[in-house]
């Protein structure tokens, strides 16, 4: 069962193919490849993002990769704000600070370059999907090491059952979600 948070012209969650049995036996995969490929779904996501965000003064988005880019980098130009990747191990050519983190399939590292976020600075992060949380979790640590303010937190696709979004509002974090599964 899906439900839709925010009233929009859109059906977007008919633009997020459920593909079964991926990446192993017992997962529904959600893929937004069929949202960025359709470009009146695509510019209607960003424009939901946008507008969940526009009241919160953001000076910065990250969104962490690879999808957080297809969704972060547009809202950060419509939000008039920077935008900042968070790469995996070896990717960022400067001096970065890094997280490890556990995965719904075992466990990750990301890094940011380590002057990115200035102390004080107002970050939206944005994302594809919030399943378990961790790569989120690992992010705001990583902003918050560095002075930032976490604004808000964006997501196209929510994995309702896993709980995430409940977890970081309980710690006080504004949790945004399109389409929940």
């Amino acid at each position: 069962m899906c439900s839709v948070q925010e009233e929009r012209f859109m059906d977007l969650e008919k633009y997020i193919a459920a593909i079964p049995g991926f990446p192993k036996e017992g997962i529904i995969f959600r893929d937004i490849t069929p949202m960025l490929q359709d470009p009146e779904a695509f510019k209607e996501t960003i424009n939901v993002i946008v507008n969940y965000a526009k009241d919160k003064n953001v000076d910065v988005v990250v969104g962490p990769e690879a999808r957080g880019f297809f969704f972060g980098c547009p809202a950060a130009i419509a939000l008039g704000a920077g935008f900042v990747p968070v790469r995996k191990p070896g990717k960022l050519p400067r001096e970065t600070i890094s997280k490890k983190y556990d995965l719904e399939y075992g466990s990750n590292e990301i890094h940011m370059h380590k002057d990115s976020i200035k102390k004080g600075q107002r970050v939206l992060i944005v994302d594809d999907l919030l399943a378990t949380g961790g790569t989120i979790e690992a992010t705001i640590e990583l902003i918050e090491q560095m002075g930032g303010i976490v604004a808000g937190i964006a997501f196209v696709v929510e994995l309702k059952d896993l709980n995430a979004a409940e977890h970081l509002r309980a710690k006080g974090y504004d949790v945004f979600s399109i389409v929940t599964y």
